[in-house]
Formats: C-alpha cells, structure tokens, sequence
C-alpha cells in the first residue's frame, strides 16, 4: 500500500472513530464543551492538512494545474475565510479564483 493511500486509510478512520464518538456523546454535550471543539479542530486542522498537501505537491489532475492559480486559490479562501467566516463560501471564491487565475494564463 502506497503512502498517500495509507495516509488517506488513516484518516478514513479517524473520522469514523470521531463520527462514532460523537454519535455517542450527541444530545449529552454542549456545542461550547472541551471535547465538542477538540474534534472540531482536529478536523479542521485535517482537512487543512490535506488542502496544502494537494496545493504544495499536488497529484492527478490537480498536478495540471498551475502553480499560481493553485495559490490564488487558496490565498482567496483563507481571506474570505477570515473576513466573512464559514466554509462554503470560501471554498467556492477559492475554486473561482484558481479559475480565473488560470483562465488568464496564470502559471
């Protein structure tokens, strides 16, 4: 088994242990609680994680995509991220960005 795929089996199950973790505790626990925001920053930090893995060294279709794009991309997310907050948004400004970006020839 490659790295990259046991890194990803890993984290499969880590996701299922904190699913199940919280399937556990749900209804017991309030949303301020120590370990309600542990397992929220443990995910946070993950997919963060796997964000900058794929921008820094990228694979598959995403390696077809230029550096600079990749980084306006993410440059686009984090500032809408840290002005406006929640997930979604950020995600979508970030994907037009790198769009843009390499839709004028960025890379």
């Amino acid at each position: 088994m490659a790295g990259a795929d046991l890194a990803l089996l890993l984290l499969i199950l880590a996701c299922l242990v904190l699913r199940a973790a919280g399937l556990l505790v749900a209804g017991r626990l309030r949303p301020d609680h120590p370990f309600v925001r542990w397992a929220a920053a443990v995910a946070l930090a993950t997919l963060a994680a796997f964000i900058m893995a794929a921008v820094v060294a990228p694979s598959g279709a995403l390696a077809g995509i230029p550096w600079p794009a990749r980084l306006a991309g993410v440059v686009t997310a984090i500032l809408w991220m840290m002005r406006r907050g929640g997930m979604l948004a950020p995600l979508i400004a970030g994907l037009a960005a790198t769009a843009l970006v390499w839709a004028l020839g960025g890379g």
